[in-house]
């Protein structure tokens, strides 16, 4: 990325591109719901149906209709904060096809007996914002993208050790050993296609909201089962936890504007306390600084630009938000630097509105977003300004690898996945709770695992007889998966 191209995509006031002829606009995304929810019946949150104000129904899929693994899923639509549900789900078999090379540089994939295709299976939940047109693009691309991404990889994947040269080819004698050294294994390749194939997602999601003339974005969470091990990728703050006899394990971590706050601070940071340092300062004036400091390629863009905050905001964190009376007395705050406290003068520029403002689930980022990571927001901007929130935005996920073969896995171990209307209520330790409770006494239903779901979100809905009786209520759009781990954990090595 070039710095001339991020002062064009993102500097307020920056140069202009040159002007493009106009493209015949796309067709708006079509609302829908997930595909495996057909025939679940009609009604607000069901099939292609907008919600209707009276009535906050669960939907499960048909009884018959089996998911990947016999998983279960529910979904509950919000309480009028939006016409449309505007989560989205996704889940099915990925079968990665291997590459025979050979002469011809365009030779096509190659289509082998069903034991030489690398099977795995795919889960994912998608918590739109904005509207609900990225989430159903990211539940209709990423898959795609994971997968070709994959393909590109699986010779690395399925060798004993990665090598350094796909096509297999020695350049240097030592090439094995220096993959050795940098602990390079299958599971790093996987962890990079997931990473690439969500950025990849992200850029369609782009191009085609902005063809279509729409916007908005959505959180991924997405779970892969390869080659015995389960693969929880993360961009936003869904949540996905591993339920046990006597273990509950989180399988992913929350990125919201407090998480991330140094990150976030940072991409506005400073050479120094209160100094931003600009491109157009001198040699001289920048001193004592090392070369390697001053290197375009060793900082973040914005870190360079504090231009992206266009004096509107302020970078430090205070405890509240500063009001006249302030200025001039020593409060508490913090930098990009600090994960503790100090003190400060207050001066004017600390008056401005806060990077990052509010506590908990209700911190926003430049006072407009509750996540910091997530997919497309592409033409998303602070409200009134030309001030972007992309460059603040990271569409890479964080992975975590469960290595379900080392387990010894029973019959009532369940990964959960939910968007965050179920997590604003329930606590990890709360759902463990009901899973043990309900699992136990339905080990007859074949559709226990859905039933289970549906009754998590239930657990949301204010009833103070529920299981956790303390009537909290989630208004949120609660999407759930409920992932058996016993009988695929124990079949893996087939795989």
């Amino acid at each position: 990325m070039s710095a001339g191209w991020f002062r064009r995509r993102f500097l307020p006031g920056g140069p202009l591109p040159a002007p493009r002829p106009p493209r015949p606009r796309a067709s708006p995304v079509p609302y829908r719901r997930p595909r495996f929810l057909r025939g679940s019946g009609s009604g607000p949150g069901s099939a292609d149906a907008p919600r209707r104000p009276d009535a906050r129904p669960v939907r499960s899929p048909a009884r018959g209709r089996a998911l990947p693994w016999n998983a279960g899923y529910a979904e509950i639509i919000n309480a009028e904060k939006s016409e449309f549900n505007e989560d989205q789900a996704a889940c099915g078999q990925l079968c990665i096809r291997r590459c025979e090379f050979g002469a011809e540089e365009d030779q096509e994939w190659l289509t082998l007996c069903p034991e030489e295709f690398l099977t795995g299976h795919y889960w994912a939940l998608f918590d739109g914002h904005g509207g609900p047109a990225a989430a159903i693009l990211a539940a209709n691309t990423l898959h795609s993208c994971l997968r070709r991404q994959l393909e590109a990889v699986v010779e690395g994947m399925v060798a004993l050790q990665p090598p350094m040269h796909l096509s297999g080819r020695c350049v240097c004698p030592s090439d094995p050993q220096f993959v050795e050294e940098k602990g390079i294994r299958a599971e790093d390749l996987v962890i990079g296609a997931l990473e690439n194939a969500f950025q990849e997602c992200d850029e369609v999601i782009g191009r085609e909201l902005e063809a279509s003339g729409q916007v908005g974005g959505c959180t991924a969470l997405v779970a892969v089962f390869l080659q015995g091990k389960l693969y929880v990728a993360n961009a936003g703050d869904s949540r996905a936890i591993l339920v046990r006899k006597d273990e509950v394990r989180p399988l992913s971590s929350e990125f919201t504007p407090e998480t991330e706050r140094q990150r976030i601070q940072q991409l506005v940071g400073a050479f120094g306390r209160g100094r931003l340092w600009s491109p157009c300062e001198s040699r001289a004036t920048r001193g004592h600084l090392r070369e390697s400091d001053l290197s375009m390629a060793s900082l973040p863009q914005a870190f360079v630009y504090p231009e992206l905050l266009a004096g509107e905001f302020t970078r430090l964190e205070f405890p509240r938000r500063l009001k006249g009376d302030d200025l001039g007395q020593k409060v508490l705050f913090r930098d990009h630097h600090m994960r503790g406290w100090s003190y400060k003068c207050v001066e004017k520029s600390d008056l401005k509105y806060p990077l990052i403002h509010g506590q908990g689930r209700q911190a926003r980022l430049l006072g407009t977003l509750a996540v910091s990571r997530g997919l497309g927001d592409h033409q998303l901007r602070v409200l009134d300004t030309n001030i972007q929130l992309k460059p603040f935005l990271l569409s890479v996920p964080q992975v975590t690898v469960l290595d379900v073969d080392q387990l010894e896995l029973q019959e009532e171990d369940v990964v959960v996945m939910a968007t965050d209307g179920l997590w604003d209520v329930l606590s990890n330790e709360q759902v463990a709770r009901l899973v043990r409770s309900f699992l136990p006494g339905n080990q007859e239903d074949p559709h226990r695992f859905s039933e289970l779901a549906k009754m998590l979100i239930h657990s949301t809905q204010g009833k103070d007889d529920g299981p956790t009786g303390e009537g909290q209520v989630s208004y949120d759009d609660i999407s759930v998966f409920v992932i058996p781990l016993h009988s695929q954990g124990q079949r893996s090595s087939g795989h």
